[in-house]
């Protein structure tokens, strides 16, 4: 589903990442995951083309990224605080790239959107706005959005990040529903170990000093095996400092 090859990322002469190399696989729930301030939000700017990357290829189902001028995203995604406009209902959210990308009728593009909020738990919220509903149903009316289209992939940004504890594990199950039901394939960005814990399948870990991919693979054999003492402190939130005198 996507390949990324010698990939550089960072702004101006400011290099966060350099050297990215990794697949991800159709119907892969794979995880972006490292410290604070290690570029895992800027890596997924740069994957979905808010960022351009300083080097190297991104490529989405074979096509290079943003060839096709005009052409409707191929891709759903939703952003750290869900991004919804906090002056349009949740059905005016979702509905929006329904209306800019399509040529349904109104009744079609109601029909579309009731569904989509259902399958996030949202059904009955339709006329709410951002503001009449809580941090974690926010995000989840983010993800109806970013479905509204049927996209066969879905880009998360830190989709528990700021939820309690019930809201985070509900947005789990909603995120391991779809990639079960729906076959999609799902990329996201998160520090929560939780949610590492029960929804990937595969992943990668950036470090900011290293600049780069530190370890691969499936996290609980991360956890379990790996060598690296980075990788370990990450995973058994253990600080720099322990074993300090």
């Amino acid at each position: 589903m996507i390949r990324v090859k010698d990939l550089a990322i960072g702004y101006g002469t400011r290099v966060l990442m350099q050297g990215l190399e990794f697949e991800v696989p159709r119907g892969d729930v794979f995880v972006i995951l490292g410290g604070s301030g290690c570029g895992k939000s800027t890596l997924l700017r740069n994957l979905v083309g808010l960022e351009r990357p300083l080097r190297g290829t991104i490529d989405i189902e074979g096509v290079t990224h943003f060839a096709e001028v005009g052409a409707p995203p191929r891709f759903g995604v939703m952003f750290q605080s869900g991004g919804l406009f906090g002056s349009m209902t949740l059905w005016e959210n979702v509905a929006l790239p329904l209306q800019t990308w399509t040529a349904l009728e109104p009744q079609a593009i109601d029909v579309v959107v009731r569904s989509k909020l259902k399958i996030v738990g949202l059904d009955g919220y339709e006329n709410h706005l951002p503001n009449e509903i809580s941090g974690g149903m926010k995000k989840r009316a983010g993800i109806a959005r970013a479905l509204a289209l049927d996209p066969p992939l879905l880009f998360l940004d830190e989709p528990s990040a700021g939820l309690d504890p019930i809201s985070a594990v509900e947005l789990d199950e909603t995120i391991v529903t779809l990639n079960e039901s729906l076959g999609m394939t799902t990329v996201i960005v998160t520090h929560e170990l939780q949610s590492i814990f029960k929804i990937a399948r595969n992943c990668i870990m950036l470090d900011r000093e290293a600049k780069g991919i530190i370890a691969r693979g499936d996290p609980r054999q991360l956890r379990d095996h790996s060598t690296d003492p980075r990788v370990l402190r990450f995973f058994n939130r253990q600080s720099t400092r322990s074993g300090a005198a």
